[in-house]
């Protein structure tokens, strides 16, 4: 219990400032991003939006636990499944600052492709989200207007806001409303991700069986159970390596750990359902596999 214990709040010190990062640019979005222009930017058919969507995500220096209320800020403004599935992959996977530290770690190979890798993946993504049919997100308790009780979206009824009122909107739709949407999800995630950390048995295993095919039966498993975010995996990837482990399954793990978080699990499951969950995780699995195989062959040429 006390490495539990010490396990779960190392978890709470890398992931509380991403949360906090992830929740406040979510109440930017809320508040100072109209709606009409999510829909044009993000909730268009099309590639442009995933491509949108993907090259921010990838840019944006929050794990996978910051993006996710960015993410439902998004949707609930009216972006499109597909530019948030690609989101949700792109901005966990890399980051400027994750890209750095692979460079200085594991070279310009690795970090380049990692890089085009994540792009790709998003776009493929984010066209899979877009042509799944018949899916919405769950609706949401809608909030009040603080002038009047009814619906919000009809605040200029009531005249321009001030910049405090701006201020005050956006930090109570990021600090509480946020929170309460998806705020136990993110707790339970965080409490399986020590969980595991904690009582999962992979010292010796990862000594013993990482330097084949086997790799990526591992990197796949590994990656769904275990919370790694994508600057922090680096220093493991390049251990890993050292061990023995073929670049392949090393950049299968690189790619999917910090993208197949327990919070995107669930908080996708609640928004969307089993179906895009199912979906997502199916084809990010496959796609990631292929990104290792093709880095592999790469390689060794």
């Amino acid at each position: 219990m006390e490495h539990f214990i010490h396990v779960l709040i190392h978890y709470l010190w890398e992931i509380v400032p991403a949360l906090a990062i992830g929740f406040f640019i979510s109440g930017i979005v809320h508040e100072a991003i109209p709606e009409d222009m999510v829909i044009k930017y993000l909730g268009s058919p099309g590639l442009k939006p995933i491509f949108y969507s993907t090259l921010i995500g990838a840019l944006l220096p929050v794990c996978c636990w910051g993006s996710l209320p960015i993410a439902v800020s998004f949707s609930k403004k009216g972006a499109k499944l597909g530019p948030i599935l690609a989101f949700l992959a792109a901005t966990p996977a890399t980051s400027i600052s994750a890209l750095i530290v692979s460079y200085s770690i594991l070279g310009i190979g690795f970090t380049a492709f990692t890089f085009f890798a994540v792009i790709i993946i998003g776009l493929l993504l984010g066209v899979a989200g877009n042509n799944i049919k018949g899916v919405a997100p769950k609706a949401s308790q809608e909030i009040s207007c603080p002038h009047c009780s009814m619906k919000t979206g009809h605040d200029k009824l009531h005249g321009k806001k001030t910049v405090p009122q701006h201020i005050t909107a956006a930090l109570r739709y990021a600090f509480i409303d946020m929170p309460k949407e998806i705020g136990l999800e993110l707790l339970i995630g965080l409490l399986l991700a020590a969980v595991v950390a904690t009582f999962l048995p992979i010292g010796n295993f990862i000594k013993i069986y990482l330097g084949g095919w086997f790799g990526y039966a591992f990197s796949v498993v590994f990656g769904l159970v275990m919370y790694i975010c994508s600057t922090a995996s680096i220093p493991l990837i390049d251990s890993l390596l050292k061990q023995g482990m073929n670049t392949g399954s090393a950049m299968t793990l690189l790619l999917l750990g910090p993208i197949a978080s327990y919070g995107t699990i669930l908080v996708l499951r609640k928004e969307y359902g089993l179906k895009v969950l199912g979906i997502f995780l199916g084809a990010l699995v496959f796609l990631t596999i292929l990104a290792g195989m093709v880095f592999q062959f790469i390689s060794s040429i």
